[in-house]
């Protein structure tokens, strides 16, 4: 069976299908709310924002444009948005909780694995709460999401370079809290 690409995918679900945005769903569902999840503690919290995203993809849809940015970065933008405005809702800080976002490594039923990679997730965890905010969205992105730079730059609506430069400053930062910590 050939495999649609999101822009034939997306141009279905504008004229109507309900199938095409059934299969955007299933294909990006899962990497939005390991984002989302990666950006709030609460399970809870991530599993309604992470409903919220798709409920504002349908209501967008008909206005995206696939010439402008790609359907993936555009998804991401909304979700990072959203996550934005619940924590301007809430008043609260943005916070990192990476245990959740991604699945374990091999070797999950060792307890000295689950102990060790459950210290590490805390340390990278609070390194990351100390860094500047948009160098943590970048480095989120980059290697919890595994966005691409260009991608990064069309989600944050920044410059590719603006984005490299905010990847640097992140990592270094990054690199001195672990250090510290």
């Amino acid at each position: 069976m050939h495999e649609q690409t999101d822009t034939n995918l997306v141009n279905q679900a504008q004229g109507g299908d309900v199938n095409a945005v059934g299969e955007l769903y299933d294909r990006h569902h899962a990497a939005i709310f390991r984002y989302v999840r990666s950006r709030v503690r609460n399970q809870r919290q991530a599993e309604d924002l992470t409903g919220e995203v798709f409920v504002r993809m349908l209501a967008g849809l008909p206005n995206y444009r696939p010439t402008q940015v790609t359907f993936r970065a555009w998804l991401y933008r909304v979700a990072h948005n959203l996550v934005v405005d619940h924590y301007r809702q809430e008043n609260n800080h943005t916070l990192v909780a990476l245990d959740h976002a991604e699945g374990m490594s091999e070797g999950k039923n060792n307890p000295d694995s689950i102990i060790e990679h459950h210290l590490t997730v805390q340390e990278v965890q609070h390194a990351l709460e100390t860094i500047d905010p948009v160098q943590r969205e970048v480095v989120i992105l980059r290697f919890l999401v595994g966005m691409p730079l260009k991608e990064v730059a069309l989600t944050l609506d920044k410059t590719v370079a603006a984005v490299k430069s905010l990847q640097h400053r992140g990592l270094a930062d990054l690199r001195l809290a672990l250090a510290q910590g």
